[in-house]
Order: C-alpha cells, then structure tokens, then sequence
C-alpha cells in the first residue's frame, strides 16, 4: 500500500474517531489486557444492551482525535492496550458497566475520559458509577409525583364514603 494511502487511511479513522467524541456524552477509557474472548464478549454485550459503542483504538488514532476535540488533557491515558466506551444517550451509562466490570475483574482498569464535555477524573467516574441510572432516576421521579396524587385520591374517596354513610343516617 503507498504511504500516501496509508496516511489517509489514518486520516479517515481520526475523522470517525473524532466524530464520536464530538457526539458522546461521556467517553471512558480503559485498559483491558488480560481480558478472555468470552469476557469481551460479554463485556460488549452488557454496554451494547445500554446503546453504549465500544472500540478498541490505536493510542495515536485517539489521541489525536482527543486533542482535534480539545480533549488534550486526556493525552495521558492514552498509553498500552485502549479501548473507549462512547455514549451518546446516558452519560452514566458507561462508567457504571465498566466500574462494574472492573471491580469484577483484575483485567480491566479504567484510565480515564470525559463526561458531559469535561474531562473526568478517575474518583469523578467512580462517582458516576455510583449514580442511578436514567431509568431509575424517572421511575423514582414518577414515584414521588404518583404519591400526592394518590393521597388525594385517598381523600375524595374517604370524604365520599363519609358522605354516603351521613346520607343513610
């Protein structure tokens, strides 16, 4: 292949690369050496299930991409085996699988990333781990705004009943 080929290839990986920074909103790096076939798999599968992308980039390929982001200060975490969890939906969603998977596991270390277009620490991410989800944020929210509801319900329906049993009298 001609070098000029070449160097366009790696041109268009920056560019998706790139792209996928720009549109997630949160990105977490990890190291994953060590991990077997069947834990990868099992590992894409649990962040695929939460409409999470997970790629294994080369440390060149994603660090420019980072800076072309203005993500310079992850330049660090970019060293040994890497791959990124990209979320464009749940900004939790992937620092909770892989916090998850992580502690699990010796095989996989989070390194760093970003979270809402800044970049986290690693106790920033182990926070984000920790947080409920979306879906358990709604359903508690529902919950709390079902309960006056249904108190009030609670009382036209005693005031009802209590009027009826004044009308039998």
């Amino acid at each position: 292949m001609p070098k000029k080929d070449v160097i366009d290839a790696k041109a268009k990986k920056v560019d998706v690369v790139t792209k996928q920074f720009e549109e997630a909103v949160s990105a977490i790096v990890v190291n994953y050496r060590g991990l077997s076939v069947a834990e990868v798999t099992d590992l894409r599968k649990q962040l695929r299930d939460a409409g999470v992308q997970f790629s294994v980039i080369k440390n060149n390929i994603v660090k420019r991409a980072a800076d072309a982001t203005g993500y310079e200060g992850l330049d660090e975490v970019f060293s040994g085996p890497t791959a990124v969890a990209f979320s464009n939906e749940d900004p939790v969603a992937p620092a909770k699988i892989l916090k998850k998977f992580a502690d699990n596991t010796d095989a996989v270390e989070i390194k760093g990333g970003i979270i809402e277009d800044k970049i986290a620490t690693l106790d920033e991410i182990n926070t984000f781990a920790t947080l409920p989800s979306r879906e358990e944020l709604l359903s508690t929210l529902a919950n709390i705004l079902q309960d006056p509801v249904r108190k009030f319900a609670l009382a036209v329906k005693a005031v009802s009943e209590k009027d009826n049993d004044g009308d039998a009298a």
